[in-house]
């Protein structure tokens, strides 16, 4: 089976990973961990749940009393909520409240972590962006936007400017953040335009070709990169409107792609 992207027949010894999220459809994660487990001659399979977030709860009480079942990845709307069934939390995950990914442990607890900021870092990092010392601005303070915010201060970000609707979880990461970062982290009414090395968009907007801009493009400096963190569409009508105006743009395939060597490690798949 080395180096086919072909999903094995499941048999009773095949270790089952999920992702869990409402909705499912735009999820890419099992097909880039699926030939990772095949590539590897490791028997296992990963598919996509939808769960509605009322039923969040009993469908993951429902999955860790599978035997077989070793962990799950996480997208919207759970990234919040999955903390509270995780035994533990790993340090982006504390510092974010939020997870997206699962691992049930040797003792039969589970462990949890966030790998969106750090996959989208890294990401960034590949395509020859620098970090040190930039000036962001971030909208969208969801689960994976608090996973970003994290791994770019980390990173080493002077500035990071945040955006979002949602007033009180904007301001619970801002207050998160600053008590880390003091003085570099700040909520802004609507997303800044001047004076950015990055603009990320974090929200959902562009799922749908009928969505609104999570921002206008109109009046950034040619030095901003416009980065979206949407896998699909990979194009996202919000790229198309930045390049048009010249602009260099990262799109969100590069966030998961970096982060399937994490998942590798985390699920401890040799």
């Amino acid at each position: 089976m080395s180096g086919s992207a072909a999903v094995p027949s499941p048999t009773g010894s095949t270790r089952l990973y999920a992702v869990l999220g409402h909705p499912v459809d735009q999820v890419m994660a099992p097909s880039l961990m699926n030939p990772l487990f095949a590539d590897r001659q490791i028997d296992a399979i990963m598919v996509p749940i939808e769960v509605e977030p009322a039923r969040l709860g009993s469908v993951i009480q429902g999955l860790k009393a599978i035997g077989n079942f070793d962990g799950l990845l996480v997208t919207v709307p759970h990234k919040f909520a999955v903390c509270a069934y995780a035994d533990r939390l790993g340090e982006t995950a504390t510092i974010a409240g939020s997870a997206n990914a699962l691992r049930r442990e040797a003792d039969g607890s589970w462990s949890a972590d966030n790998f969106d900021g750090a996959g989208f870092v890294a990401g960034l990092r590949k395509a020859g962006h620098t970090l040190q010392g930039a000036t962001a601005c971030l909208v969208g303070a969801g689960g994976a936007g608090v996973s970003i915010a994290t791994a770019m201060m980390l990173a080493g970000i002077e500035r990071l400017l945040i955006n979002d609707l949602a007033g009180d979880r904007l301001d619970h990461l801002v207050s998160r953040l600053d008590a880390r970062w003091p003085g570099k982290v700040s909520a802004v009414p609507q997303a800044a335009t001047a004076g950015l090395d990055f603009i990320i968009n974090a929200t959902p907007l562009g799922l749908k070709p009928t969505d609104p801009l999570p921002f206008a493009v109109e009046s950034l400096s040619e030095r901003t990169v416009v980065a979206d963190i949407i896998m699909k569409p990979a194009r996202t009508r919000l790229l198309g409107e930045a390049e048009r105006r010249g602009l260099r743009t990262h799109p969100g395939i590069h966030m998961l792609t970096e982060q399937i060597e994490l998942y590798r490690s985390f699920f401890r798949l040799h």
